[in-house]
């Protein structure tokens, strides 16, 4: 049987125990601050990827993505805090009094959705509880990937401990202990529609009580399986009453986007450097004349990694073919005004996950009356998730906006005339292709962002009898700002594989004091120096794993 972290398991023996107490507990709401990928004096950059700090505890609020993603990709939760356990504690006493007042709470003593007028039959006690959790786990496709349903079991369990399910704190630490036993249920694609994600939470609720499987995180995972819990009355609806695995997979495509927006900023600072763009749409007063905060900070995040600071070049540089040049293409002279609103979008995003992360949303919600003492079931809409839609709707349109322009540098990268070099960055071998496929494979890449980027809030369905005549498809928007996130790592890759080879052909690296050749460096170091026309996709590869180095490079402007 895996050990239970100490704290968590003895709170939660003793409180199972416990009798009485009808006191309310105030839970204080608190937002984490928020990090984003915005720039210099604008802003700090996106979250990287760390374990939860010592000491960290689960207590139902200050959960944020960049925890979600680290205990997704491995790290073990932290655990669940002693006074997050008397809550639940205190709310599972309310449940069994309304219990036995015999209270029509729904899920509970009635059944669910259509069926919500039926009773349940006093003898059937916990039958309805299981066949309620077999009946729902009901997915289809194929099975998530670990680190989603990771994603999922952590922010099921910090919600838990926010106090409002009725369940009892056994169940918070068992998930946790899964956590830390690396071991997921198998939980298919297919089964939400952003009111309730009831498939994916009946396979961690059969798992949990025995009558599912737990799989390994990894093949060399030995650690022991968490010990089955009994189901009592109650249990089913209040564990699937739960947006968790949408809300974890937002949680995971806002870091991940996160990460690259910060690490886009070093990409075209060194496509700039490439062509010899011009930095005056970069300047201060530009952007003083025009004050959108969000683009402001991307303007000053690219002047900090050239180095030069708040004196713009007055004049265009000398282009290096001969030709004329009053002003650069787009992808280098709008890149702020593409990528600001993108930043802006991200922490939007992070605002309403500080928010849904932390909340107690089951239906309904059980607790204390605070003026008569009295145990209540508050059934709602709470479930509802507009607001993750909406900011994941606005984010990946965002986020195709500042893509196109990583494209259209990674073509321009490829034109004589912008950079003195030959035709797609060729060597000197006769009609050389260079990089003239990547255009093709961003392209490829950016079509898959512009199909992620359609808004999910455009769907509509009737469900249920009829009784659920709306839906918000969050967990749609959640599964492709997973995807778009891949593919827009993906055009980063080819456009920083591209402007690496145009600097080196050019024979001048960036200046090795600013960040900009500091990342130059680091990408020169790793990426193979041959020009002569070979495949590229590992170069790409490369490259695109650089990025989440290149978003940590952002914090020393």
């Amino acid at each position: 049987m895996l050990k239970r972290t100490a704290d968590a398991a003895e709170a939660a023996t003793a409180l199972a125990d416990a009798g009485g107490g009808d006191t309310a507990l105030a839970h204080e709401s608190v937002s984490p601050p928020l990090t984003g990928p915005g720039a210099g004096e604008m802003g700090t950059p996106g979250p990287a990827r760390s374990d939860p700090p010592p000491g960290a505890a689960l207590r139902g609020r200050g959960l944020d993505a960049a925890t979600v993603a680290s205990v997704a990709d491995g790290a073990p939760p932290p655990p669940p805090h002693p006074a997050a356990l008397e809550a639940m504690e205190h709310t599972r006493r309310a449940a069994r009094r309304l219990a036995a007042e015999g209270a029509r709470v729904y899920g509970r003593s009635t059944g669910v959705g259509a069926h919500r007028g039926l009773a349940v039959e006093e003898s059937d006690r916990a039958g309805h509880d299981l066949r309620l959790l077999l009946s729902h786990a009901g997915g289809v496709g194929a099975p998530l990937p670990a680190r989603e349903v990771r994603a999922m079991m952590l922010v099921r369990a910090n919600q838990l401990l926010a106090g409002g399910s009725g369940l009892g704190p056994e169940i918070a630490v068992a998930v946790t202990d899964a956590l830390r036993a690396e071991v997921h249920p198998r939980v298919p694609e297919y089964g939400a529609v952003g009111t309730g994600d009831l498939t994916a939470l009946a396979e961690l609720g059969l798992a949990l009580f025995g009558h599912g499987t737990w799989i390994r995180d990894r093949a060399d995972a030995g650690n022991p399986l968490p010990a089955s819990l009994p189901v009592r009355r109650g249990d089913a609806l209040a564990l699937l009453s739960s947006n968790a695995l949408t809300l974890g997979q937002s949680a995971l495509a806002c870091h991940d986007l996160g990460v690259l927006l910060s690490a886009a900023h070093v990409v075209a600072s060194l496509s700039l450097l490439a062509v010899d763009a011009s930095t005056e749409p970069y300047a201060p007063e530009v952007h003083a004349a025009h004050p959108h905060p969000a683009i402001q900070g991307a303007a000053a995040r690219v002047r900090e990694l050239l180095g030069t600071g708040e004196t713009p070049h007055t004049e265009p540089p000398e282009p290096t073919s001969g030709t004329s040049r009053v002003q650069d293409p787009y992808g280098f002279r709008c890149f702020p005004q593409a990528h600001g609103p993108a930043t802006e979008a991200w922490e939007g995003l992070e605002r309403v996950l500080s928010i849904d992360l932390n909340s107690a949303t089951e239906n309904p919600l059980i607790g204390w009356d605070t003026a008569t003492g009295a145990p209540v079931a508050r059934h709602h809409g709470g479930f509802f998730t507009a607001p993750l839609t909406l900011a994941l709707d606005q984010l990946g349109l965002a986020v195709l906006g500042t893509a196109r322009l990583s494209a259209a540098r990674l073509s321009n990268l490829g034109r004589p005339e912008l950079t003195g070099l030959r035709s797609y960055l060729a060597d000197a071998s006769s009609a050389g292709s260079g990089m003239m496929i990547l255009e093709y494979s961003a392209a490829s890449a950016l079509a898959e962002i512009q199909t992620c980027a359609t808004p999910a809030a455009l769907g509509h369905v009737v469900l249920s009898q009829g009784m659920e005549e709306a839906a918000t498809f969050a967990t749609q928007a959640a599964r492709t700002s997973l995807r778009l996130a891949q593919a827009y790592r993906l055009v980063l890759g080819c456009e920083l594989v591209a402007a690496v080879r145009a600097l080196r052909l050019r024979g001048g690296a960036p200046r090795p004091e600013t960040v900009a050749g500091r990342a130059y460096a680091r990408a020169a170091a790793e990426l193979d120096p041959e020009m002569r026309d070979r495949p590229l996709t590992d170069d790409v590869t490369t490259a695109a794993a650089l990025l989440d180095e290149f978003a940590g490079l952002t914090t020393a402007c």
